[in-house]
């Protein structure tokens, strides 16, 4: 072998390598990547059952209903539409109707979510970012304040 074709050799060489590493980090990370969504666009997407989801928005108005042994179940939306989740567990203590909050869990069909997390917001001036956008979007959000009533 000339010493051209040993240099080919490595390079490709640790060209399939680099590419098979590459394809194992992206197998391994499938499971692991959590779209967010907000209520509008988990509507429109219909995603599969089982599906791993972030969503966010505000927790609907006399929705909250806590059941036996730490069992909450509540709407949350983006006032165009709405996705029921369930959780057990214990909640934020700033959980709260009309609250800003952010659940992580799976869809159990289009707009129901079973939770495993449930974020709310650490002060009066937070919201997740994303939560923000979709409210902007809907036309809700005033001046960095919340609903406009």
């Amino acid at each position: 072998m000339t010493r051209k074709q040993r240099r080919l050799t490595m390079i490709a060489g640790a060209g399939l390598v680099f590419t098979a590493a590459a394809v194992l980090v992206l197998v391994g990370l499938r499971e692991q990547i959590v779209f967010f969504y907000s209520p509008t666009e988990l509507a429109e997407k219909q995603l599969a059952p089982g599906t791993r989801v972030r969503l966010g928005g505000l927790v609907v108005d006399g929705s909250v209903e806590r059941g036996a042994d730490g069992a909450v179940s509540f709407a949350i939306t983006d006032t165009a539409n709405d996705v029921e989740v369930a959780y057990r567990g214990i909640l934020p203590d700033l959980f709260r109707e009309g609250q800003g909050i952010v659940a992580e869990g799976m869809l159990t069909d289009a707009l129901h979510l079973e939770a495993e997390s449930v974020l709310a917001k650490h002060d009066e001036n937070y919201m997740p970012k994303e939560v923000v956008d979709a409210l902007k979007a809907q036309g809700v959000w005033k001046n960095g304040v919340g609903l406009t009533q």
